[in-house]
């Protein structure tokens, strides 16, 4: 039987979406995918309907460095909006509960250290966590929420950055990967004895991505019937792993660890970057300015793990 050609024209690089409100992630990639005529293409990390700024469109290739992205730094505004709870913990839901309780800055910078480092974070009720083989917020619209379980987050920044009335505080967080910006708003309002909701969210950065590299959406529609997008607007594959200390080989080392071999680090002595952990980290490895994909330093190794 032959196989099915794929639809679509191949193409590999990065897309820097700056997503209007209103849409969801998918519906973004659904559009860019579209309009670019592209064969394969995937978000790296999730933002809500509500949500505007950074989302990274992988196109062919680039979808093998997702996850790396996915784990990158985060950097997000939000606004709180103080003395209403929800029940997706956003604008977009309905109010839950009320508090006349308006914490002052001096409340809210006392109860901020609590939510720094590694803490344990309960997801919105509306989230894309599977309970039972179903989405949450499948559930949750359903009419039963599920009752989610805590889980690890990590939380670098989070300040009080402006404060309009009595009624909103302006935040900004620089996170890890799956820190609900959502569950930071409720939690904070209830250390603070009150309740709130996230009015306002912005993703600023994500990993190696800034806003400086961001195009609007508008910039890139297209009617059906006009030529594609151009891919000059892709960045290229490896700019997701410019965050990963790089490690340079020779043209030998790098033919080896393209075909499946491992490198001795004693080999690496005087090469291997400062930044790289040789205890399971990883390191971008590079055949003159060619970047060839991802290795990991284990066990006295370096074992290729995500090769371009």
């Amino acid at each position: 039987m032959r196989q099915r050609r794929p639809r679509g024209r191949p193409l590999d690089g990065w897309l820097i979406v700056d997503k209007p409100q209103g849409l969801t992630s998918t519906d973004v990639v659904n559009r860019v995918r579209r309009w670019f005529g592209a064969q394969k293409a995937g978000h790296g990390g999730t933002l809500d309907p509500l949500a505007t700024g950074l989302l990274p469109i992988a196109f062919g290739a680039a979808t093998k460095t997702v996850p790396y992205v996915m784990d990158g730094t985060k950097l997000y505004h939000f606004t709180l909006r103080i003395g209403e709870a929800r029940d997706t913990d956003d604008a977009d839901g309905q109010v839950t509960a009320t508090s006349p309780v308006r914490p002052s800055d001096a409340e809210f910078a006392a109860a901020l250290p609590a939510f720094h480092g590694d803490i344990m974070q309960v997801p919105p009720a509306y989230s894309a966590i599977k309970v039972a083989g179903e989405r949450a917020y499948d559930l949750a619209r359903a009419g039963t929420p599920p009752a989610l379980e805590a889980r690890p987050a990590r939380v670098d920044r989070f300040e009080l950055i402006a404060r309009p009335d009595a009624d909103t505080a302006v935040f900004e967080v620089q996170s890890g990967k799956g820190v609900y910006m959502r569950s930071l708003a409720r939690d904070l309002a209830l250390a603070c004895g009150t309740v709130g909701h996230v009015a306002a969210l912005r993703r600023l950065r994500v990993g190696p991505f800034g806003e400086a590299q961001a195009i609007m959406l508008d910039k890139l529609q297209r009617a059906e019937d006009t030529p594609p997008v151009s891919p000059d607007f892709l960045l290229p594959v490896a700019t997701a792993l410019a965050d990963i200390p790089a490690l340079a080989l020779t043209e030998a080392e790098a033919y080896g660890l393209s075909h499946g071999q491992a490198i001795s680090l004693v080999a690496l002595m005087g090469r291997i970057p400062r930044a790289a952990d040789p205890d399971g980290g990883l390191a971008r490895a590079m055949a003159g300015d060619r970047v060839l994909g991802l290795c990991r330093l284990e066990g006295g190794w370096l074992k290729p793990e995500r090769m371009l």
